[in-house]
């Protein structure tokens, strides 16, 4: 994403002002979803949230089977990011003198 986070601006049933970065946003089932992390709690927090994308509307998504497929998905992917980056960090070819 470069060295600007991506950050949105939402707000609560009560009217406030919550400000997030979009982490990602995937497509499963032929849907696509918005990835947030509240910026209150830094890039250490652990909380994000899920949104469904229609249109220009971030949607709720009540529907408990449809929020674990997208968590599985999301989580999916950043294992498979992991294990790719792993990848990448290896020396191409064994330091023979590491017996």
């Amino acid at each position: 994403m470069g060295d600007e986070e991506d950050v949105i601006t939402l707000l609560d049933e009560d009217g406030v002002e919550h400000e997030f970065s979009i982490v990602d946003v995937l497509d499963v089932d032929n849907r696509r979803y918005a990835i947030l992390q509240p910026l209150e709690g830094g890039a250490d927090s652990d909380t994000a949230v899920i949104f469904r994308m229609e249109a220009d509307t971030l949607v709720t998504i009540e529907d408990d089977a449809e929020f674990e497929r997208v968590r599985r998905a999301f989580e999916a992917q950043v294992a498979e990011e992991a294990t790719e980056d792993d990848a990448t960090e290896a020396p191409e070819h064994p330091d023979p003198s590491a017996h």
